[in-house]
């Protein structure tokens, strides 16, 4: 954990690169002072060609990010990664959102139970 989830739609994909977006939102994960573990950050975004928009009659798009971390971790500093990465998708799409109908989000998940998990990602930053 952390697992930033972005989901968008593809009448986006003329306009932008999703891949960078990803590794920004890796890059931020990581610079937080050893608030996550790098092994555990997962990043990835699911292409969307099924979805309706408000009233469908103009070409809308929406680009939704979800950050999900274990439980364990301050308001502030869980309010202040949601920020940085915020301002991070706005600075993406800046140029998207000035020609077109684009609606922007991101929601912050806290796992309160424990997860099932298994990785030997986690020995190669231990050394």
């Amino acid at each position: 954990m952390p697992h930033f989830i972005v989901e968008y739609t593809d009448n986006l994909e003329k306009e932008t690169d999703i891949r960078p977006l990803l590794e920004k939102a890796n890059t931020i994960l990581i610079n937080q002072n050893g608030l996550f573990p790098i092994a555990g950050i997962r990043s990835r975004a699911i292409k969307l060609d099924n979805y309706v928009i408000a009233d469908g009659e103009e070409d809308y798009a929406f680009v939704h990010a979800s950050l999900t971390v274990a439980a364990g971790r301050s308001e502030d500093d869980l309010q202040r990664v949601a920020e940085e990465l915020f301002d991070m998708i706005t600075d993406h799409f800046e140029e998207a959102i000035k020609d077109r109908y684009l609606a922007l989000s991101l929601e912050l998940n806290e796992f309160t139970r424990p997860t099932l998990k298994k990785s030997n990602i986690h020995a190669r930053f231990q050394k």
